[in-house]
């Protein structure tokens, strides 16, 4: 689940792409926490299929209550990005990368230089990068495979500091659908 500030208004119409830069993506359970989905001016729950695609959207793991995840995210941004770096420096540099103030930023590379996790767009559609394959993203799972040529060029639609931390070796969970046996990772 994933939160931008409230992107809704009193009828539950989304108003705006977001309210603030600190995007976060957070459990969908903690410590038995219930509430209402687009509560008058109150936070809009944002849901994505998973950590793969937060991490396209631009989201970075919560600091409460995916603490373990965050700080083996922080650790690996430090050591990619130089340095020492808390949650709003981390999302400074994300919110320049995802968005010109308009609309979502991408860039090009080639497909046999992303990590695993990454997201690009190819003909219209949006496709995870895992191992030798491309999955098709749908909102019920990962759908068509196809060989991901690593010459290729496309756009690349995770923002690249989290491109960086992919690469160094964080394993951002993934649907089932994703794995021909159905097991998760991450």
């Amino acid at each position: 689940m994933g939160n931008r500030g409230v992107v809704h208004d009193e009828a539950r119409r989304i108003v705006r792409p977001w309210q603030v830069r600190r995007w976060i993506a957070c459990r969908t359970e903690f410590r038995g926490r219930r509430r209402e989905v687009m509560p008058p001016r109150r936070w809009t729950a944002l849901f994505f299929l998973d950590e793969a695609a937060a991490f396209a959207a631009g989201h970075r793991p919560c600091a409460e209550c995916r603490n373990a995840d965050y700080r083996r995210f922080r650790a690996l941004w430090e050591g990619v990005h130089g340095g020492p770096a808390g949650a709003d420096a981390i999302d400074r540099v994300l919110h320049a990368q995802r968005t010109n103030g308009r609309r979502k930023r991408t860039y090009r590379a080639r497909l046999g230089a992303l990590p695993d996790g990454a997201y690009v767009a190819l003909d219209g559609a949006a496709w995870l990068v895992q191992g030798a394959e491309l999955l098709e993203w749908t909102d019920r799972g990962y759908g068509r495979r196809r060989a991901r040529p690593p010459d290729h060029a496309a756009d690349v639609l995770t923002p690249p500091g989290i491109v960086a931390v992919l690469a160094a070796g964080y394993g951002a969970t993934v649907h089932p659908s994703a794995y021909a046996n159905g097991e998760s990772s991450g």
